[in-house]
């Protein structure tokens, strides 16, 4: 944004219209040490969670629980916290250690358990750390049944008779059993031998499952950012740093790179050039290889955020496109309310619901790999059709009582940047749900054009 930037603050994209009062678009986040994420909440949580989830069970059925976690140093802190408040609530914990987001996700589906939860911050750095749920499907909890664990978080803290007291066990064999369910996603006969790839797992979840994955499939695999030390995850390295595998894959002549983030569930990649591909550009790879295949159902679900090039692109194959807020929980809503397996966003947010009841980073970099293994062409050639537009975003901290949807000087200049660009490009206005920011983003084919239309509005703005 060069000589621009001063003015806008960092680049965030999260939309919530949620009316809750601690789970936000990917469940619990913040700080360790500062509230929510202190022992005393994470306990409570437990216990509150397994009220809900007991009063919601089948008579005579025990609750059982599958606890995962990242990297990261607090994860042992809020694991023990939340074992204790499952406990006191008379449900059983199962731990797997650091395990991908959507390892747990499966791990939870496959075992008959009552939920999962993850202990993760995703692509936050390591200070950060967070709290999502999985339901017995392995789907990101309802909106309900946050609502109801928020409502039974509001009376005091009590515990079961000794009797009914909730135990814990340790799951030994959840790597493996992750690691044989994302081979499983792929066909039979898919063989990467001869395929040289940099395997970057962001010292993070990934670190002990995917460099095996890609491994027993046939490929020889380069790993970087497996050596997790508690502090270190998304630190230089992963889908939100890809300049390490970038960097990794030229420096050892790799044909592709995989990124993946803190957890695991979101992926970018890196061809033998070093080009980067986004999430956007890999969607549409899924999506044309479904439609060649005469798999596709329906269409394919994006965000407000992607690409107008992708959805022209996938509209031209002739199937449909719609958008969902930002967030993968939405953008999974929609699929399911379609009945859609095909979604995703830029960051790397990819789902596949023909292979994974969530998006998995591992698994959608092997769907692309089988892509490329069936079609022998690089992610290049498969993009040929897709000439990503420029997107510029500006965020621009408001004064505090702004209404932007009612000044009218910036309705004109938006609607007349929105004519300017009539088929060539698009305006998105939204406001933060969590801060003084309103958000302007605009696409088009040429980035100077961009840059001017989104300035030319966001310089509108009384800035605080």
């Amino acid at each position: 944004m060069g000589s621009h930037s001063s003015r806008y603050v960092g680049l965030s994209f999260i939309i919530n219209p949620m009316k809750k009062q601690y789970f936000g678009t990917d469940g619990i986040r913040g700080e360790v040490g500062t509230f929510p994420i202190v022992p005393e909440f994470m306990t409570r949580l437990g216990y509150a969670a397994g009220k809900v989830l007991t009063r919601n069970a089948k008579r005579g059925e025990r609750c059982k629980v599958l606890i995962g976690k990242d990297t990261r140093v607090s994860g042992y802190l809020l694991e023990a916290a939340l074992e204790a408040g499952f406990a006191a609530a008379g449900v059983d914990v199962m731990l797997c250690g650091p395990i991908p987001t959507p390892g747990v996700a499966y791990l939870t589906r496959a075992l008959r358990l009552s939920a999962g939860l993850v202990i993760s911050a995703s692509h936050n750095p390591y200070q950060d750390n967070g709290i999502k749920f999985f339901s017995a499907e392995g789907d990101k909890f309802s909106d309900d049944f946050e609502l109801a664990i928020e409502k039974e978080l509001e009376n005091p803290i009590g515990c079961v008779s000794s009797k009914d007291l909730g135990k814990a066990f340790r799951l030994d064999d959840a790597a493996g059993r992750y690691i044989e369910f994302c081979k499983s996603t792929v066909p039979g006969h898919l063989n990467l031998k001869g395929l040289k790839i940099v395997v970057d797992c962001a010292n993070g979840a990934a670190y002990h499952t995917a460099p095996h994955v890609f491994h027993e499939l046939g490929a020889e695999v380069i790993s970087i950012g497996v050596h997790p030390n508690g502090r270190n995850i998304n630190d230089g390295c992963g889908a939100t740093a890809p300049a390490a595998l970038i960097a990794k894959v030229q420096e050892v002549k790799a044909d592709i790179g995989v990124a993946l983030d803190g957890d695991a569930d979101r992926l970018q990649m890196v061809d033998a050039s070093g080009r980067l591909f986004n999430g956007d550009e890999l969607l549409y790879v899924l999506a044309k290889d479904r439609v060649d295949h005469g798999d596709m159902v329906g269409g394919v679900v994006g965000t407000l955020m992607t690409n107008l090039a992708v959805e022209n692109a996938i509209k031209e194959l002739g199937i449909g496109f719609e958008r969902a807020n930002v967030g993968d929980r939405y953008v999974l809503e929609l699929l399911k309310k379609n009945g859609w397996h095909v979604g995703g966003e830029g960051s790397g947010h990819l789902l596949c619901l023909d292979r994974h009841s969530t998006g998995d980073g591992t698994i959608a970099a092997l769907q692309v790999l089988t892509v490329m293994s069936q079609t022998k062409k690089s992610l290049a050639q498969l993009l040929d059709a897709v000439s990503i537009f420029p997107q510029v975003l500006l965020n621009v901290r408001f004064k505090p009582g702004y209404d932007w949807k009612s000044d009218e000087a910036l309705k004109k200049q938006i609607s007349l940047v929105e004519n300017n660009l009539k088929d060539i490009g698009r305006v998105l206005i939204r406001a933060s749900g969590t801060e003084p920011l309103l958000r302007v983003m605009v696409e088009t084919k040429d980035g100077a054009v961009a840059m001017s239309a989104a300035k030319s509005i966001a310089d509108l703005v009384p800035t605080a």
